[in-house]
Formats: structure tokens, C-alpha cells, sequence
């Protein structure tokens, strides 16, 4: 073992560097949480061990909370460095003042503008600045610790050994507990009004421009000129963030082997960019000891993961949480600035925001108008949602968004409480105390085998008149069809809302077989008691499921074996399992529908196509998504066609809703989206019999953003197909700016000419399993993208590497004789910092 000890200026840290395999004395006996943990240092002397196991997993060990997340801060800097120095920056409304007024440089795109301005007028900094103080004195610890072991790795590692992508540059800064929080309210808004920038952005009173303006003069102002936005790019948002999504699972005491309980995490997110989980163990002897993965700058909190009396996942819900309120302008005030609610005359204000721009290395200060009304901030989607008279109505109208995650602090205490639950009553008493459920449904299962489900997830408390209305107005209901989200009257204070729906009211079940969600709503948690009667905002009931969710519950039924209990081998290979339902439901028809074919021209548009090659591809097909899977990109193709035409004889019926609709109807429109599918893949270069590990995969940026070259096949199904582990090429932007290359995808279709086959952006991301036996919890997992985003890491594609040349997890290391046994390396830090 070799120490040394450092001293920059006054602060000292020690470093032990341990190169042998099996360790001894690094860590106390890891017992159940059984005690409040201690919070802040008292002496100001923070101390940690940080031991990382195969693939990096840090395991980070301290007698406080303040100085575990001081570890984990530091742990974090080490792999994903710029990924938070870029978070910080983008939250703090700053691209602009480092990277200049667009996202693409000299494109006018005004995308960095929007991010500042829009951000700045959500107001997330001073709700950050204010809330701090208020929080509970054992977050307020970890979010010291935290920026302290963030800072700490940036003062002692050369700028040689840092990230390549961020080192040296300006924007690479310590950070401050209140950046971090205002990190956590920013992501607090994703599901609402983050998705509003570009409409925040334009929104303008009538005949009022909405562009930014220099208030500097002389030749300082004449560099930069906003350019108009294309405001065609303007548009309603998706509705789910990001398409986000996932699987998970809770079994109960009558669904596994071992009669405790297991869960199965299979979050669906982004494989770069600012929604990467990465991986950890806290542990605070004899008070906390929690291991799981957490969306990247979580200080020291994770989001999916177990303790040793609970395990937890989540998936994205279908609730909303903002209302778009209408307002009805006052006629007599065509500045369109005033606005009625209940007869009562209001006023739209306005403040002035300023940001700096970098423009040709000189920062100049830009302002701007943004404007709110009593529900919130202005918006405006032209041709759709305007500012003014109406084209379409002749109304005199304006519209504003109202978040119910505003100035929601609850976000780090809430996962907090998790992580420290020591049984399920514990754990649900969190989601009683606090509103941190952003966007989530959340299954969960104790080691005696009770399995539970809530959406708890924030959700705006309509009145019982609004709520009426949701669901009996056609006006309202063909708004909320049009838009993807509600969009209530604004001129009535029946429909306004305080804060979210409460605990005893969010959809939840208890049971002791199983609990899950594929993203579907609440309603079919588990089909034996489907659960109904809560607000509209949870999402539907008696609806058409999608393929996805009828998979995982067609895999709850099958994939146990004859004795119908998981063991975790069987929990494993569901997780990593390439069936998909489409092609189950539908290959036998679709290959008979070939035999009967007396002609195998198919006219698609003016093109003939010759279906008699796709024929013989699909009976190729194993009906799976494996590296060897020939003709399975065929048949995805076609199931991106069917989807915008499902062809089935048996229609949807809320009383079967796990197997309908079903049954492919043999007719010629079949024929056509198969022959469509055909033309697809040979205008990608492509042969119809390819496997799928020569046409899907993942590839790597180089520093400069441009294509690595190197392709790492990859195994898995996709949504449109159905499938359970899915993956897709369907992301554009990630969050960040770190550079990264993108190709073009042909249109209606994921596969991509320029990329030769699918190019893997998103997907099954932390990738867990896990048990409760008498002894402990036991899990295996694998983060498919790796631990560090860092390209200069060892731990940058270590795991990735394992997906793509088998799909399988990897045992996670929890106990201390586990660790010990298992460590790569081990570092003591030791920090004054009072």
C-alpha cells in the first residue's frame, strides 16, 4: 500500500492507492439502517473511503452524511466531470456567456438565448437560493459534502488527468450547493414547463416583438444582432419528456421462489447526455447502507436501488402535472395585457431579464420582456396557441402555464427518505411527507415479500367542477386530443389549482403476488384488481394498452416456468429477454399471407415492389431480437408501418384488454406496409436478410464530436415492435452540449441511410435484479452504456463491451466481504473545510 498526503494550502487529504485484490479493514460491519445518520462533520474534518469494485462501482464508506457525499461528490467529478459542469451551466442560464447565442455556431438557431432567457424566467435560481436554507439539516449536509468532493477533485487533479472534453475550458468552475439545487429544480420542470422553452421564449403581447436587445452602445452593439427564430420550430411538446419510459416490477411473497421480495428496474433513458444514471453504495455504519444508480448530480442520493429491507424502481407515469390556462382578454385593452377571472379585470406583468453573450470573445449584456399572469408564465405556440385575436375562434385570447412542480423543493428529500427507509412503512410514510415524485409511477417490495404501487407522481388538484369537466366538454376534451395536455378556462377560478393531488388520493396497491407498469397508466398495475376513480391528470382507464405493456404482463405470466415463481435467473432473463409481441401475435399470418400470393408485385405509391425476397427474409426470422435474428430489422420496418394503420380483425375490448386487439387481418393493405418495409431497408443500403447485430449498434463520439468508427453490435427490441428490453436511435438532443455525432434517420423509420442500420442512443439504461433471502439482498445489474462518460476513463465502455458481445448482467457487490474481495482500488480522502 502506498499513502501520500497532500496539503494544498491549508487543506490536507491523504490518499492510499491499494492494487491488491482482496482487502482488509476498510470498512465497518454494514448493518441494517437502524438510527438516524449523523449529519455534518463537528470538527470540520471530513473522511471517506472510497473502494471501486469491477466495472468501477464505487463504495463509498463515512461515519456522516456530510462527508459520504464529499466520496461521491468526488467519485462523480472522476467519471462524469463535464457532464455536470455543463448542467450547472445550462441551469444557471450561462451557454450563452461561453458558447454564444446559438447552439450550432453562426446558425442563428438562438438555441442557447432560448435555454437563458426561458430558465431565467422559470426563476429556478431564487427559488434555489431561497429553499436552501429551509431544507432539512441532513440535506443540507450532503449538499455540502457533495460540492466539496466536486471541488476537491477539480483543486488536486492536473488539469492533464481531468475529462479531455471540459479540462481548462472557462466553463469548467466549483460549484455551490445552491448550483445544485438549482440543478434539482430544473429537473423538477422537465415534465411541465421545461418543455415550454422555445414558446416561453416568443411569447409576446400583440404587435410587441419578442426578440432580446443590446444595452450596450457603440460598436460593442453592433456585433451581435438577434436573428428571428424559425418559429415553424415552435412547437407543442412531446407527451412524455424526452419519449422517456421503462419497466419495473415488484414481486411479492406469492411470486418468487424464495417467498421474499424481488423487483425487476429497467428504466428506459438516454445513453448520453444529462439523464445518464451512474451507479454507487452509500454507506454510513449502522445507519444507512444503500446501493443503486442515480440520474447524473443526484448529491449522493440514489434513485433506483435497495437498502436491506427495501427495493425500489420507477417508471415514467402517464399523469400531467401543468395546466395551460386559456385567458379570456379583456376587449377594451387591445395591448392584450389585461385579462378577466371572474368578472375581475387582472393585469399580465412583465419584468426585464438580462443574460451576457458571448459574442466573438467579448460578453455582451442582452435584455429582455417576459411576461406572466396569476397562473404563471406567458406562452405562445404559433398557429396553435397565440397572443391576440384567434384566426380559428375570433376569441381574444392568451395563454399561460401553470406547473404544479414550481418552486418544488421536495425533489432530494423525498429520495432521501427512500434511501433511509428501514421497512415499507418507512417507505411509504416518504411519499406522505413529502411531494418529490416528479414524473414517476414507483414499485416497490420489502424482504418479507409485500410488493406496493403508487403514482405519487405531482399532479395539479383540480376542483370536482374542473375535473367534471375534463371529461364531459367536447370543447375540452378536443383541446386536450389537439395539444397532448389539458388546457383549461382561465377565466373562472373554479379551474385554477393549489398544489398537488395528496397522498390518500394518488392511485396505490398493495399485494403480495405482484405489482407493475410498462408506462401505461395505473389502471392494469395488476389485472386481477385493476384500480379506476382517481383524477383524470393519472392518465386513462378501459384503454388499449401498448404492445410493450402487454408483453411484460404476457412475460408475468410465462416466464416463470412450470411453477409459475421467479427465481433471479428467471428474473434476469426476462430483463434481458428480445421477444417482442408483434411479431408473436403476427409472423405465422404474415408469412401465410406470402404463401397465398399468386403475384408477388405490390404497387406501393408508383413503385412495384417485389415482396418474394422480404418473403423469404421473414421466414428466416427466429421471431427475436438477437445479435443473430435474421430479417429482424425487416420486420420492424413493418412494424413501423402497421403502426400508423393497425390491420387487426379483432378490435380492442376493455374487458380483454391483455389480448386485444388481436389477430392479423391477411389483406391487401398487409401486403402494401410489408412492401413498404421492403423499400425502406433497401434505400438504407441494407440486405433483407441481415442479422440484427450487422445493422444495430452503438458507436461512440470522438472528442470532436464526429463518429468513432468503431460499432459495437447490440441485441434488443423496440417499442414499435412491442418489445420489453427496448432500445432506439430516437434521441436528438441529449441535454447537454458536449459534443456527440448524430445521423439522419429515413422518414417514418428509425433506420438511418447515412448510419447503415440503427445507431443505439437510448434505451434500457441501469439494468438491475434483485432478491431478498434470509441472509441479505442479492442483485446483478449492468449500466449498458458504462459507468463514466469520461472517454479517457478505464470504466467508459467496460460494461457496454459486455451487452454487445452477449447481453447479460453482472453480480453487484453489496456486502463488505464482497467488497473487499472484489476491490480494484481504494482511496482515503481527507478534507478540513471548517
Amino acid at each position: 500500500m502506498i499513502i501520500t498526503t497532500v496539503c494544498f494550502w491549508k487543506n490536507c487529504f491523504t490518499l492510499a492507492l491499494v492494487c491488491a485484490l482482496v482487502l482488509t479493514g476498510c470498512h465497518d460491519d454494514k448493518s441494517a439502517n437502524n438510527e438516524d445518520p449523523t449529519t455534518f462533520d463537528e470538527d470540520g474534518f471530513l473522511e471517506v473511503s472510497i473502494i471501486r469494485t469491477e466495472f468501477g462501482v464505487p463504495h463509498v464508506t463515512a461515519d456522516n452524511l456530510e462527508s459520504l457525499a464529499f466520496g461521491l461528490g468526488y467519485a462523480f467529478a472522476e467519471d462524469n466531470l463535464c457532464l455536470l459542469a455543463d448542467q450547472v451551466v445550462k441551469y444557471s442560464s450561462q451557454r450563452s456567456k461561453y458558447f454564444g447565442p446559438d447552439q450550432v455556431l453562426g446558425s442563428g438557431d438562438s438555441l442557447n438565448l432560448i435555454n437563458d432567457f426561458s430558465y431565467k424566467a422559470l426563476d429556478i435560481r431564487a427559488q434555489a437560493e431561497a429553499g436552501f436554507p429551509l431544507m432539512s439539516e441532513r440535506l443540507r449536509a450532503m449538499l455540502s459534502g457533495y460540492t466539496q468532493g466536486y471541488n476537491h477533485y477539480l483543486e488536486v487533479t492536473p488539469v492533464s488527468q481531468q475529462d479531455p472534453r471540459c479540462a481548462g475550458q472557462p466553463w469548467l468552475q466549483p460549484i455551490s450547493e445552491v448550483d445544485m439545487v438549482t440543478f434539482a429544480v430544473g429537473i423538477a420542470l422537465l415534465p411541465g414547463a421545461g418543455q415550454f422553452l422555445a414558446p416561453l421564449f416568443v411569447a409576446a403581447p400583440p404587435g410587441e416583438s419578442y426578440l432580446p436587445e443590446s444595452v450596450v452602445e457603440g460598436a460593442a452593439a453592433q456585433v451581435y444582432q438577434p436573428e428571428r427564430l424559425d418559429l415553424r420550430q415552435v412547437k407543442l411538446p412531446e407527451s412524455k419528456p424526452k419519449g422517456l419510459g421503462s419497466n419495473g416490477w415488484a414481486l411479492g411473497m406469492d411470486k418468487s421462489e424464495n417467498q421474499g421480495g424481488m423487483l425487476l428496474a429497467n428504466p428506459h433513458f438516454p445513453h448520453t447526455g444529462n439523464l445518464r444514471f451512474w451507479q454507487f453504495q452509500g454507506t454510513i455504519p449502522g445507519a444507512m447502507d444503500t446501493m443503486g444508480a442515480s440520474l447524473a448530480g443526484m448529491p449522493g442520493i440514489v434513485n433506483i436501488g435497495f437498502n436491506r429491507e427495501v427495493a425500489w424502481t420507477h417508471t415514467v407515469s402517464t399523469a400531467q402535472h401543468f395546466i395551460v390556462y386559456r385567458l379570456s382578454l379583456d376587449e377594451t385593452d387591445t395591448s392584450g395585457m389585461t385579462y378577466l377571472v371572474d368578472g375581475q379585470s387582472k393585469q399580465i406583468e412583465s419584468r426585464l431579464l438580462t443574460i451576457d453573450v458571448n459574442v466573438n470573445g467579448m460578453n455582451v449584456p442582452l435584455t429582455k420582456e417576459v411576461y406572466y399572469s396569476d397562473f404563471g408564465p406567458m406562452i405562445v405556440v404559433p398557429d396553435q396557441l397565440g397572443w391576440g385575436i384567434d384566426a380559428s375562434t375570433g376569441l381574444f385570447s392568451a395563454y399561460s402555464i401553470k406547473d404544479v412542480n414550481e418552486d418544488n423543493l421536495d425533489l432530494m428529500e423525498f429520495w432521501m427518505a427512500l434511501n433511509l427507509a428501514g421497512d415499507m412503512s418507512q417507505f411509504q410514510q416518504a411519499f406522505q411527507d413529502y411531494d418529490g415524485v416528479i414524473f414517476n409511477n414507483t414499485m416497490a417490495v420489502d424482504r418479507k415479500g409485500n410488493a406496493f404501487y403508487i403514482d405519487d407522481s405531482t399532479v395539479p388538484n383540480l376542483s370536482d367542477v374542473a375535473e367534471a369537466a375534463l371529461t364531459t366538454d367536447p370543447t375540452l376534451i378536443a383541446m386536450r386530443e389537439m395539444a397532448g395536455f389539458v388546457i383549461l378556462p382561465g377565466d373562472s377560478s373554479v379551474f385554477d389549482f393549489e398544489g398537488p393531488v395528496p397522498y390518500q388520493e394518488a392511485p396505490k396497491l398493495a399485494r403480495s403476488d405482484f405489482v407493475q407498469n410498462s408506462n401505461d397508466s395505473y389502471w392494469l398495475t395488476n389485472p386481477h384488481q385493476p384500480l379506476s376513480g382517481y383524477s383524470t391528470l393519472y392518465g386513462p382507464v378501459d384503454y388499449q394498452q401498448t404492445l410493450r405493456s402487454r408483453m411484460g404482463q404476457r412475460l408475468l405470466q410465462d416466464a416463470a416456468g412450470e411453477d409459475n415463481l421467479f427465481s433471479l435467473d428467471e428474473l434476469e432473463q426476462v430483463l434481458i429477454n428480445n421477444r417482442n409481441y408483434l411479431g408473436e401475435e403476427v409472423q405465422d399470418d404474415l408469412l401465410g399471407l406470402c404463401d397465398s400470393l399468386e403475384n408477388t408485385q405490390v404497387t406501393i405509391g408508383d413503385e412495384a415492389v417485389d415482396v418474394a425476397a422480404g418473403c423469404q427474409a421473414l421466414y428466416q426470422w427466429d421471431g427475436l431480437m438477437n445479435l443473430d435474428s435474421r430479417g429482424a430489422h425487416l420486420f420492424r420496418e413493418f412494424a413501423q408501418v402497421f403502426a400508423t394503420n393497425p390491420q387487426w380483425l379483432n378490435s380492442f375490448d376493455p374487458a380483454d384488454p391483455l389480448s386485444t386487439p388481436n389477430t392479423l387481418a391477411t389483406n391487401q393493405t398487409v401486403m402494401e406496409q410489408f412492401a413498404t418495409a421492403i423499400a425502406t431497408v433497401r434505400s438504407a443500403g441494407l440486405s433483407l436478410d441481415a442479422s440484427l447485430g450487422e445493422v444495430q449498434y452503438v458507436e461512440r463520439s470522438l472528442l470532436d464530436g464526429t463518429a468513432s468508427g468503431e460499432k459495437l453490435s447490440w441485441a434488443g427490441a423496440n417499442e414499435i415492435e412491442g418489445g420489453f428490453n427496448i432500445f432506439s436511435s430516437n434521441l436528438n438532443n441529449d441535454g447537454t452540449l458536449l459534443p456527440r455525432h448524430l445521423y439522419a434517420s429515413l422518414p417514418g423509420s428509425q433506420l438511418s441511410a447515412e448510419a447503415a442500420g440503427y445507431p443505439i442512443t437510448y434505451g434500457s439504461s441501469w439494468m438491475m435484479v434483485v432478491e431478498f433471502l434470509p441472509t441479505g439482498p442479492n442483485a446483478r445489474g449492468l449500466l449498458s452504456y458504462s459507468q463514466a462518460s469520461n472517454p479517457a476513463s478505464p470504466y467508459y465502455d467496460d460494461q457496454t463491451k459486455i451487452y454487445s458481445e452477449q447481453p447479460r448482467l453482472r453480480p453487484i457487490w453489496f456486502d463488505e466481504r464482497d467488497i473487499q474481495t472484489h476491490a480494484q482500488s481504494s482511496l482515503q480522502l481527507e478534507k478540513r473545510v471548517r
